[in-house]
């Protein structure tokens, strides 16, 4: 099959069309200098069977571990195999911005039934189409919290360090400001955020787990912002829901959070999704677009754009936020396994997650030397300090295991449903040998 999409006769044909002889003569104002004389040097081509080894000689070169202990953002879950197949469909993957809305009835389905479900999870009244990740929907939330009066948010040292710094690069392009609320013992400190709760405040957000794997007292967190007259914006990991409160029963404003955990896998980092929810109060101010059910003239089910990416239809100067499209395959994906799963998986997956992490720190905690960082409630994510670190965790790797990520005070673990009590008998086993030594 032939890739070019034309022949040398109908090139010369639209040369001719424009009055040209050469496809030369299209670059006529180009200096000389600056063009290509003579053939590129490179390769000769291959065929299919050997584009094919050089692809697998090179992803020999990647580490894969059959274990993995680390978390900080991006989690190895167990994925059902419908949640593959399905939006590997070819149908599925064109999937792309519906710029004539209601002639794409199927991909507004799609859309209705993840914000349907999103709003399931967190509690809230409305959701959007997604957002590209879930640092971006922590940006785009405190964003559509700002008025004319309140320009500055309060952001909690415990959040995930790249939320912060993605908030952070979000102000400075917008001119307003972000203050980072301190932590204490490895939670948002209460008392600090009450004296920085003045009448400047738009916002608070505070991450549930939080970046070291901790629970937070959002209930309290949230009555402190409300009676400072600011709003409260939780970011939540979605299978942490399937146990915890849901962020409107916290008193939350807005939810957002990393869609990855809901089918998505790890994948070098990407592509991800980031869910935004709200209550019917604040829903004008929710960017991207939101999908609503209807009935066509006769009478019939049918979706239509409600609401849709209203800076792409004002001026850039007037646009709330720069979301113009939405992550559809990835928010395909999440709906797939949410369905897939239902309230019960869920909340099965997240229990694991919970005994097995909790598993994994008695284990380590037992061997000398290695003691919790931060006590208290966590989900499935914990902080240990950690003697000859580096060996320790170079000996895991050896052995097929990543083990947790190297943090200020020691080590962040994560176990979720996938591990194996064998697999983490054996991590802990490893770590007790190096610290034998």
């Amino acid at each position: 099959m032939s890739y070019v999409p034309s022949t040398p006769a109908q090139r010369q044909e639209m040369l001719r069309a424009v009055g040209l002889s050469s496809w030369r003569e299209l670059y006529r104002d180009v200096p000389a200098d600056m063009l290509l004389e003579g053939e590129l040097d490179l390769p000769s081509g291959m065929s299919e069977l050997e584009v094919g080894r050089a692809v697998s000689e090179m992803a020999e070169k990647n580490t894969r571990f059959s274990t993995i202990l680390r978390g900080a953002g991006a989690y190895d879950h167990y994925i059902p195999a419908l949640v593959k197949s399905i939006p590997a469909k070819e149908e599925f993957l064109t999937a792309y911005t519906p710029y004539q809305a209601e002639m794409s009835q199927g991909v507004l389905q799609s859309i209705f039934e993840y914000q349907t479900m999103i709003c399931e999870l967190t509690g809230m009244d409305v959701s959007n189409a997604s957002v590209y990740d879930g640092a971006t929907a922590a940006a785009e939330a405190a964003a559509m919290c700002r008025d004319r009066k309140c320009r500055v948010t309060l952001i909690s040292g415990a959040a995930h360090p790249d939320v912060i710094n993605t908030v952070r690069t979000y102000c400075y392009g917008t001119g307003d400001e972000l203050r980072v609320v301190p932590v204490k013992d490895g939670r948002t400190d209460m008392d600090a955020l009450r004296e920085m709760l003045t009448a400047e405040i738009a916002s608070f957000y505070v991450q549930q787990p939080n970046f070291f794997g901790l629970l937070e007292d959002c209930d309290a967190l949230g009555e402190l912002t409300h009676a400072a007259g600011a709003l409260f914006v939780m970011g939540c990991n979605p299978i942490s829901l399937g146990v915890l409160k849901t962020p409107r029963d916290c008193g939350a404003d807005v939810a957002v959070g990393e869609g990855q955990p809901l089918g998505l896998p790890l994948g070098y980092g990407g592509p991800y999704l980031g869910f935004m929810a709200t209550t019917n109060k604040h829903m004008r101010k929710l960017p991207g677009r939101i999908v609503g059910e209807t009935v066509d003239a006769k009478g019939e089910r049918c979706y239509v754009l409600s609401l849709q990416a209203r800076e792409q239809h004002i001026r850039r100067e007037k646009a709330s936020s720069n979301i113009c499209s939405n992550e559809a395959l990835c928010a395909l994906t999440a709906s797939v396994y949410l369905a897939v799963m239902g309230p019960q998986g869920l909340k099965e997956a997240a229990e694991q997650c919970m005994a097995k992490s909790h598993y994994l720190m008695r284990g380590l905690t037992a061997l000398p030397g290695v003691e919790l960082v931060y006590t208290g409630p966590f989900f499935h994510e914990f902080v240990t300090s950690l003697p000859r670190q580096a060996e320790v965790l170079a000996a895991l790797e050896q052995n097929g295991i990543l083990g947790g990520l190297p943090v200020e005070g020691g080590v962040l673990w994560c176990a979720t449903e996938k591990q194996s009590r064998a697999e983490l008998d054996k991590a802990i086993a490893v770590v007790e040998e190096v610290l034998a030594k």
